[in-house]
């Protein structure tokens, strides 16, 4: 077998090796664009049924835009009927203030405690039991506020203060939910910020503690206003444990422990079946949704805005 035979043989199967390698790459690419695609389908359609049967909505004689966003009367499902979402916008705003208050200041010391203080045998232990929390099922969070929490408060507080269902219980249930969301970020936004950063402010004689005030809090700052934004937004679309926790009364109040409705809560109301479909009342389910998603987008924009304008950028 001469040479040249043995090179057009070998060119064959490298030809062939990149043909194959090529098509693999085309598949890939295919597979990849198809994934991508059918993701914009979903969440188009998403929008347009929810914009569809909003706009059915408001073109019933019965609401007003100016009604639904401003008016307190809410029993759309009553003769004569009341289209005031107002109650559920405050009991929605109640749930995310509280669970704030709960999981802002928690989640970011604990992120601060397993960035800068914790042991790497204590931050391997921690991390995992915090992100356990994320894994519980939310249903499981409102039967842990309903039958222990709720009653642990009226026993503190007393039973003629906090109701058996009230606000108080779902949004510490929901603050407890959104913690391992708020100590993730803000433990990779405090890891991100440069060790030489660190050892600089160090050595000009800075403490433990002013470091992290002065150098390292600053210099993380967008990660830690995001992931202070998105647990606002995952607190504002609970479900399950704040209709267990609070209940479906939709009440205009700022009293913790009273009763109230959130705008999922009254989701999962109509969704039960019990409303006419393609009445107004069942339309309802659509304006509220599309209300909700149009907080929840403009809170994610904010907070890609945030990161955009106070992110460090470091060479």
């Amino acid at each position: 077998m001469d040479a040249s035979h043995v090179v057009t043989k070998e060119k064959a199967l490298f030809q062939r090796a990149f043909s194959w390698l090529h098509f693999r790459e085309g598949a890939y690419s295919l597979v990849s664009f198809a994934c991508a695609f059918v993701s914009v389908v979903i969440t188009f359609s998403i929008v347009f049924v929810l914009g569809k049967e909003t706009i059915a909505f408001f073109q019933s004689p019965d609401v007003t835009i100016r009604e639904f966003f401003t008016t307190t009367d809410w029993r759309p499902t009553f003769d004569p009927p009341g289209f005031g979402m107002v109650p559920l916008m405050t009991g929605t705003l109640m749930i995310t203030l509280g669970s704030a208050l709960v999981a802002v200041p928690l989640g970011l010391a604990s992120a601060i405690y397993l960035a800068e203080y914790a042991k790497p045998a204590v931050r391997k232990a921690l991390k995992p039991i915090l992100e356990i929390l994320a894994g519980i099922p939310t249903i499981v969070y409102g039967y842990f506020a309903l039958f222990h929490l709720t009653p642990f408060l009226r026993s503190v507080f007393g039973a003629d203060r906090i109701e058996v269902f009230n606000a108080a219980s779902g949004a510490i249930v929901v603050g407890v939910m959104t913690l391992p969301l708020v100590t993730s970020l803000c433990d990779d936004a405090i890891t991100a910020v440069p060790r030489s950063l660190r050892e600089g402010g160090k050595a000009l004689g800075s403490t433990n503690y002013e470091t992290i005030r002065r150098i390292v809090l600053p210099g993380a700052l967008s990660g830690i206003m995001a992931s202070f934004i998105l647990a606002v937004s995952r607190a504002i679309g609970e479900t399950m444990a704040v209709t267990l926790a609070s209940g479906q009364t939709p009440n205009v109040t700022f009293n913790p422990g009273e009763a109230i409705q959130t705008m999922t809560a009254y989701i999962v109301q109509i969704s039960k079946g019990d409303t006419p479909n393609g009445s107004t009342a069942y339309l309802t389910l659509f304006a509220v949704a599309a209300t909700l998603f149009a907080i929840t987008y403009a809170l994610n924009v904010l907070a890609r805005k945030m990161v955009r304008k106070y992110g460090s950028r470091y060479s």
